[in-house]
């Protein structure tokens, strides 16, 4: 158990930009369809499991949502994406943010998409990963509920993935299972590198007197 991630906490909810915290340090941002398991990855990374709060119904994450690592390093639950039973205007509102944050927000310093294993790279997830690539930013493609899918067919969706990322810059695909916990110190090795996480991340200062904004 990686004790830096397990000390994250929510900061702030936005449904504006403007609503954000300040535009400082790094953050890490994780974007996907509303089914594909967003919030329990993020749950299994920092070793929470109400930390990201889950729902069975798809669509409900409507906002940018910061959870805090330290007082300089954050994670961002990007509002979830695809989901058929939500209003066109919705769904453009949602896009509007997500576009702008990708596009505007320096502190970003990488992109963790992820995608249900047995349903990747749908036309959603491909807009995403542009939107990332015209960033310059480093991704990393999470393949879900590895856990699904036995070890062989999993491992043959992953290369396929990774063949249709070829010539797409600085992507990593990678097998993730929240349940298994299944690649959980593999994103967590990848997160260290890109937030710049010192060794011995536990002694980083986590800014105690900086509340949780409402």
């Amino acid at each position: 158990m990686n004790p830096f991630y397990q000390g994250a906490r929510f900061l702030t909810a936005a449904v504006r930009l403007a609503q954000a915290p300040p535009d400082s340090g790094r953050e890490v941002a994780f974007a996907g369809r509303s089914n594909a398991g967003k919030s329990s990855a993020i749950n299994a990374l920092c070793h929470q499991n109400g930390l990201a709060r889950t729902s069975k119904t798809p669509g409900r994450t409507q906002q940018l949502i910061f959870f805090a690592l330290d007082e300089s390093r954050r994670l961002v639950d990007l509002p979830g994406y695809g989901y058929a039973k939500v209003a066109v205007a919705v769904k453009h509102q949602w896009q509007g943010l997500m576009s702008g944050y990708l596009q505007r927000r320096e502190s970003l310093a990488g992109l963790v998409v992820l995608m249900d294993i047995r349903h990747p790279l749908t036309d959603y997830d491909r807009e995403v990963i542009a939107w990332g690539e015209r960033r310059g930013l480093r991704l990393l493609l999470l393949l879900t509920k590895a856990d699904k899918l036995k070890r062989g067919p999993a491992l043959a969706v992953r290369d396929q993935v990774v063949r249709a990322m070829r010539g797409h810059g600085e992507v990593r695909v990678e097998l993730f299972s929240s349940l298994a916990r299944q690649g959980v110190e593999t994103v967590q090795q990848c997160l260290d590198e890109w937030l710049e996480v010192p060794a011995g991340g536990d002694d980083v200062d986590r800014g105690s007197s900086l509340p949780a904004q409402k």
